[in-house]
């Protein structure tokens, strides 16, 4: 293997590693806790509430008293409440995530692993790691966020961070709930759950207008999960999910001046449509032969269809001609049927791969531990189109792309645990063998396949001071494979894009202090080299790479957490603020197709879309049935091109110019009285109706206005 030979760590890990499962030193018996993880069969990242994993670096969780006291509507508001973590917004709806940790671009999520109880939730995360998707927040038990070296037990994505999807436990009893909401902007929903024998079906819809004109957004998600020990050493659970959008929404921002002339809401395109289909299962097989040995095997397949028809991309495309470009960069109001022309991108992937984790506890030379050894094949298919019509609302056209891409992997991971006294050391090992293929299927077209294989190391080290202090650190070696279009050009031939690859250090405590919960971590990412993708920076930019340098620190604090359990009449609040002192370009970023720097890239500058601070701090008073909280969230001042441009031109096309800090405030009311199986809510979204911008990677693109929302539950 070739990590014998580049790694120190192999020898150590190696030695752990032989200490067979079959020699396994006896565990203790499992507390109620540890049961019920050991049959959920559920890959879990973190661990469980309150106290997560720290051995292998800095970690939280969203858990539900959370997510529904705050009345948390998408996953961009949930994830605000992690240290660490930056999301933006872009419909309205949450429905395409933009998620950034420590830095990174939030666009589509590239730079982040998304999982769903431990398998992957992204339709392509070798090939293509965007997100277009995202499933309705409410049915989701808890969340988890991890950042350390822990990663390197999942991938291929493990630079930054993962965020896991944690679905409920299905009920023996029968169970279930009805929500219902509706509010401003056109708002709707629907939330139904029932269950019981280890079964539960969850249902939910949301529609509503967004955040801009002609804008109308509708989703319906299904899932479904068995779950059951079928025997004293036996565990399976089955997953299937199909989610559906089917929305009226645009991709192209707005300039400069059509914001001036006609205000944040204004959006001219009425035909742009966005339709999605996903179907997805699992089955995952928990075996534990005898206490503290237990083998965890999961399959997973996804499809996923997306057609995204649209007259503009950017504010500067000239699908509808030079002219009508210019009077959107000029201000004047267009007409979008005047324009013969839509584009429809249309994808298809599929997804399908086998996961199996086997870990023991074992006695090394008297020095108790446990360790795992993982091992996936993962398989993607990719099937894209652009449609080229001859008027605004045509669904057919002229073919004028037809690629088939495809990646093969193996993975294998390996990680032990070493206990000395109060101290925990876990180092670990990840190794990734990746094979991709690109086909052009238009007449006359070419084709082409690479590849490339990683090792990759980590340590975590955790130390329990005493009964309040916790002392952790971690150090791993990131990595991210180029996607199959990065990889291989349109010709089939290879480009000179390299894998993303960095150093990734930090160092932190949790401590307890008076009825408050502490953290505090310093990080520093160190890239030898980062992919930097046209859609990330102003100016449409080519592929480009080059060092970067990523540092700050992270800080939660948490008073009276068990307050909204015990609702005996106490404040409560929580504070998550990430300070990011450096995001620079080491490096000049230089474009691959022909080595000149992207977009003005400078050495020195700070990289785009990385704000200097942000910060979510809520605070609640809880009595009896009644639960209220105000919050804010901030988010700092950012760039929005390699350049910094400070000022954007007067007739400038959106995509340029600082982004302004801006602080968001939320308001929420609950009601919710013992004994009775209904319960009720009111909450307010950007309370103050503040104006501000988001995004110009497409053109300026706003926050979402106010928005008033109220629900009814019934439970039973």
């Amino acid at each position: 293997m070739p990590c014998l030979r580049l790694h120190p760590l192999c020898a150590a890990l190696g030695l752990a590693l032989t200490a067979a499962p079959v020699l396994a030193a006896p565990a203790p018996e499992a507390d109620d806790a540890g049961e019920k993880r050991r049959t959920l069969a559920t890959i879990e990242v973190v661990g469980t509430v309150p106290q997560p994993a720290s051995a292998e670096g800095s970690a939280a969780i969203l858990d539900q008293a959370v997510l529904v006291s705050s009345r948390t509507l998408t996953v961009n508001e949930a994830l605000r409440k992690v240290p660490g973590v930056t999301v933006r917004d872009e419909e309205g709806f949450g429905l395409r995530p933009n998620i950034g940790i420590r830095g990174s671009n939030p666009t589509r999520s590239t730079k982040v692993l998304l999982l769903e109880d431990g398998l992957p939730a992204m339709y392509a995360p070798y090939g293509d790691n965007a997100s277009y998707y995202h499933a309705p927040i409410q049915r989701y038990e808890r969340i988890e966020v991890l950042k350390g070296a822990g990663l390197l037990r999942f991938g291929p994505q493990t630079i930054t961070g993962a965020i896991n999807y944690i679905t409920p436990t299905p009920p023996e009893e029968a169970a279930g709930h009805v929500q219902l909401a509706g509010g401003s902007r056109g708002y709707g929903a629907l939330h139904a759950a029932v269950g019981g024998k280890g079964f539960e079906l969850d249902l939910g819809h949301k529609q509503g207008d967004g955040a801009r004109d002609n804008t109308a957004l509708e989703q319906t998600d299904l899932f479904v999960k068995f779950q059951r020990q079928i025997s004293e050493h036996h565990a399976l659970t089955l997953r299937g999910n199909a989610l559906r959008e089917d929305s009226q929404v645009g991709y192209s921002g707005i300039t400069d001046a059509e914001y001036r002339n006609f205000g944040r809401e204004y959006y001219p395109f009425l035909d742009d449509l966005f339709d999605i289909e996903r179907y997805a299962f699992s089955a995952s097989h928990d075996w534990t032969p005898r206490p503290g040995l237990s083998l965890l095997t999961s399959a997973y397949y996804s499809q996923f269809e997306r057609d995204w028809w649209r007259q503009a991309s950017t504010t500067t495309d000239t699908q509808c001609g030079t002219a009508f470009r210019d009077a959107r960069l000029s201000g004047q109001r267009v007409d979008p049927w005047t324009c013969n022309s839509t584009q429809g991108r249309l994808r298809n992937y599929y997804t399908w791969g086998v996961d199996t984790r086997l870990a023991w506890d074992r006695s090394l030379f008297g020095t108790p531990g446990n360790s795992e050894l993982g091992l996936r094949w993962h398989e993607e298919k990719q099937i894209r189109y652009q449609v080229n019509g001859s008027s605004p609302a045509a669904r057919s056209g002229t073919t004028v792309e037809d690629n088939l891409r495809t990646a093969e992997a193996l993975a294998a991971f390996a990680t032990t645990t070493f206990e000395l006294g109060a101290l925990k050391l876990s180092p670990s090992l990840r190794h990734e063998d990746i094979r991709f293929t690109r086909q052009n299927r238009l007449p006359g077209g070419l084709g082409g396949r690479d590849g490339l294989e990683e090792t990759t190391w980590g340590l975590g080290a955790h130390w329990q001071a005493n009964e309040g202090l916790v002392l952790f650190a971690s150090a791993h070696e990131g990595f991210a494979p180029p996607r199959v279009e990065d990889l291989i050009a349109g010709n089939g031939t290879s480009t000179t894009v390299d894998a993303e690859k960095s150093l990734n250090l930090e160092l932190g405590l949790r401590t307890r202090w008076q009825g408050i919960d502490l953290e505090a971590v310093a990080f520093r990412n160190d890239f030898d080299n980062q992919v930097v993708v046209g859609s990330i920076a102003g100016g449409s930019t080519p592929l480009a790479q080059g060092e970067t340098e990523y540092a700050g620190i992270e800080f939660s604090a948490g008073l009276n957490r068990g307050a909204l359990a015990r609702r005996s009449g106490e404040f409560y609040a929580d504070l998550a603020l990430t300070r990011l002192f450096t995001a620079e370009q080491r490096s000049v970023l230089r474009r691959v197709d022909n080595g000149q720097p992207a977009n003005g890239s400078v050495a020195g500058n700070r990289l785009p879309y990385a704000p200097d601070l942000t910060t979510t701090f809520r605070a609640g008073y809880v009595e009896g049935a009644w639960d209220g909280s105000l919050e804010v969230q901030h988010v700092g001042r950012q760039w929005s091109d390699f350049a910094n441009t400070l000022h954007p031109a007067a007739n400038g096309d959106g995509q340029f110019g600082r982004i302004d800090s801006y602080a968001v405030w939320n308001a929420t009311l609950n009601y919710e009285p013992e004994g009775k199986p209904w319960s009720g809510f009111l909450a307010v979204k950007n309370l103050t109706d503040r104006e501000y911008i988001v995004d110009r990677t497409r053109g300026i693109l706003f926050g979402n206005p106010r928005q008033v929302i109220a629900g009814l539950r019934y439970a039973w």
